[in-house]
């Protein structure tokens, strides 16, 4: 049987068909989310919510760029929840992972008030890809790892990648 998590990989994939870019992107983040979810200790159902965020976390952008033109974090929190609800429901997930999961899609570009180890990981890890993805200089790597980064994972994580924030 295939395990639920690759339900969503494969839903997400069908849903941004033709965009390598995004599909690359959050396999990548799904990716680092998993390991620093696992390192940290997360439990099993928190893990789960995790891991389905990170899969849908920018399911906004096609939507935001056909209703605005753009595809920026605060329209990607807008618009996104409803399309990770209607993936996700369709998947029958859980009506409570569903609406965490929603939470953390509309709330993944912000950077305050986070309230849970779930939302930690998931911007961390989305942090990783995207420091890569946009060729953020050393400058704003160290910033990043120095405002951002909370958990020993995903610090350890950024180290290995980034030797500017070490210094």
């Amino acid at each position: 049987m295939e395990h639920p998590i690759e339900k969503a990989i494969a839903a997400a994939i069908a849903y941004d068909a033709g965009d390598v870019k995004r599909i690359q992107h959050f396999l990548k983040v799904h990716a680092f989310a998993r390991l620093i979810g696992l390192e940290e200790g997360l439990d099993p159902h928190m893990q789960f919510v995790l891991e389905t965020a990170a899969v849908v976390h920018d399911i906004g952008i096609h939507k935001a760029e056909a209703v605005y033109g753009v595809n920026t974090g605060k329209y990607q929190e807008e618009l996104g929840p409803a399309e990770a609800e209607a993936l996700l429901s369709q998947l029958n997930w859980p009506r409570e992972v569903i609406r965490r999961v929603m939470y953390l899609v509309g709330h993944h570009h912000t950077y305050t008030n986070i309230d849970g180890l779930d939302y930690q990981i998931l911007i961390e890890a989305d942090f990783l890809v995207n420091l890569y993805e946009d060729g953020e200089p050393p400058a704003a790597q160290k910033h990043v790892y120095e405002t951002i980064f909370q958990t020993e994972t995903g610090r350890r994580l950024c180290r290995q990648q980034f030797p500017a924030v070490c210094e």
